[in-house]
């Protein structure tokens, strides 16, 4: 898969493309990115999805905008193993959030993207101060070149598939319901760095997979499956969260204890899949507390690991 950014200046050729923020690539985005695909094979195009960095809504309020599913590198990563060819990656600023809906179509996706074929969910919006939705797309794309076609809102259970519905899930540690939505576990994928090695003074050496958001969508105790820490995904428990009884720092961090693992992990990329939740982070009155529910913590994990869809 190409990754391309910003102004676009080698020859790429023309694609069908969707455009959006794509975060968790749940069911619904998966949707599209099939229609993409196939659209691009019937009209002889290069399939892409043009995405956004930072999320608007990061841009216009920091404070109040959503956890993200997904680092721009997972998004990418997911993307590309459902057979897009390219995803072309714009800086979210403000000449970008300026943009009149007619030069977002004639400059952007027309001229710059070469864009052919486009699809936009029901609701998509676009242009400075969301002028544009898809009724106004079609009738740009028709001046400019550029066929437009819109998708229905994708179902699960009778309920719509969107990121919020996700976040909403993981934040209330419903994993099976996430799953539902995302058609996957979810998963946070990052390279493990030094910590305090606190962990290992404890008697649990714990691998600091690096988080690319100080703000995850989940916190909390779980049971989880490791990949990348060799050839066959591995059990273990992972704590999510600030760690109240080592620290003040408000920090989240992602620690994973790997079960009948020693060997060093510095470095490597892991993607920690989340199976189920134990309990919230607590705060304990000193270290010797804390060791005893750690201890805890693995028997649950090792017992609910062993049912029979995670053996």
């Amino acid at each position: 898969m190409l990754l391309t950014h910003g102004a676009l200046r080698a020859a790429l050729p023309p694609v069908a493309a969707t455009i959006g923020n794509f975060d968790g690539v749940h069911l619904g985005h998966q949707a599209m990115l099939g229609r993409v695909t196939a659209a691009a094979r019937a009209r002889r195009l290069a399939s892409c999805v043009f995405t956004f960095e930072p999320h608007p809504r990061e841009f216009f309020s920091p404070a109040a905008a959503p956890t993200r599913l997904s680092s721009l590198r997972e998004k990418c990563g997911l993307i590309g193993s459902f057979g897009i060819e390219r995803v072309h990656v714009r800086r979210f600023d403000g000449a970008f959030a300026g943009l009149a809906p007619e030069a977002f179509v004639r400059d952007l996706l027309a001229r710059e993207l070469k864009a052919r074929w486009v699809l936009v969910g029901e609701d998509f919006r676009f242009g400075a101060k969301r002028a544009g939705d898809a009724a106004l797309l079609r009738r740009l794309g028709d001046a400019h070149g550029v066929e437009v076609e819109t998708m229905p809102n994708v179902l699960h259970a009778g309920q719509r598939v969107s990121s919020s519905a996700v976040r909403r899930a993981l934040a209330a540690g419903d994993l099976a319901a996430a799953e539902a939505l995302l058609g996957r576990p979810y998963c946070i994928s990052g390279r493990v760095v030094h910590g305090d090695k606190l962990g290992r003074a404890l008697g649990f050496a714990t691998a600091n997979v690096q988080l690319r958001h100080n703000r995850p969508p989940l916190t909390g105790i779980y049971a989880v499956r490791v990949q990348g820490a060799g050839d066959d995904a591995r059990p273990g428990v992972a704590s999510l969260g600030v760690r109240p009884t080592v620290t003040a720092s408000g920090k989240a961090v992602l620690e994973v204890h790997l079960f009948d693992f020693s060997r060093e992990l510095y470095g490597s990329h892991l993607r920690v899949e989340f199976l189920h939740k134990i309990r919230d982070e607590e705060k304990y009155p000193d270290l010797e507390t804390l060791r005893a529910q750690i201890a805890r913590d693995c028997e649950v994990a090792r017992a609910l690991l062993m049912e029979p869809r995670h053996v």
